[in-house]
């Protein structure tokens, strides 16, 4: 299993635009469960900061979502690209495995 997680800082003024866009019944969870080896996408809100998020995108493996990055690049891109007028800050944390 292939957990990328991401840390975003959104601007305040904008967290409705970002939360429609990222949690796993928007966009970008329509776009993912096109994709074999998709598994989930979970959006979490910080208790203390309403403007900082973190996303967990889950995946078969590091193969499928490459070959999902690859494939949808343009789909990808452009969601990326709207999501960015409401981001000050992207970040991925790491990619990970669960451990048995």
């Amino acid at each position: 299993m292939l957990v990328i997680v991401w840390e975003y800082r959104v601007k305040r003024d904008r967290v409705e635009e970002f939360e429609t866009l990222y949690r796993p019944d928007g966009a970008w969870g329509d776009l993912f469960r096109e994709a074999a080896g998709f598994v989930s996408v979970t959006l979490m809100k910080d208790l203390s900061d309403p403007a900082r998020f973190v996303v967990a995108d889950r995946w078969t493996s590091l193969a499928a979502y490459e070959n999902f990055k690859r494939e949808r690049a343009a789909e990808y891109a452009a969601l990326s690209e709207r999501g960015h007028r409401w981001i000050e800050r992207e970040s991925e944390i790491g990619r990970f495995d669960f451990v048995d």
